[in-house]
C-alpha cells in the first residue's frame, strides 16, 4: 500500500483523494509512523440495507419463568464454601 508523509498529503490532497476514490488506498505517515489509512467509500446507491439483529433468535429459544432462581442453591453453596457431594 502506498505511504505518503504528512507534508506530501497536505500538498497533494486533492490528487490523493481522487486516487483513493478510484480504488488506490494509501496510508498517511507522520515522522515515518503510519497514522491513518485513506480508502474509498462505496457509493450511497451501492450500500446494502443493514438488517437489524434485534430479535434474531425470536422463536428459536425460550427463557424459563424461573430463570432468575435457577441454580440458586448451588450458587449459595459456592458463596458459603459448602462442597456439593
Amino acid at each position: 500500500m502506498k505511504q505518503v508523509n504528512m507534508h506530501e498529503a497536505k500538498t497533494h490532497l486533492s490528487r490523493l483523494v481522487d486516487e483513493a476514490a478510484a480504488g488506490q488506498s494509501f496510508v498517511i505517515c507522520k515522522a515515518g509512523k503510519p497514522m491513518v489509512r485513506v480508502t474509498p467509500l462505496v457509493q450511497s446507491g451501492d450500500l446494502a440495507p443493514v438488517s437489524s439483529r434485534l430479535g434474531l433468535l425470536r422463536g428459536a429459544c425460550s427463557v424459563p419463568n424461573d430463570f432468575d432462581q435457577m441454580g440458586q442453591e448451588a450458587i449459595a453453596n459456592l458463596f458459603e464454601g459448602i462442597a456439593e457431594s
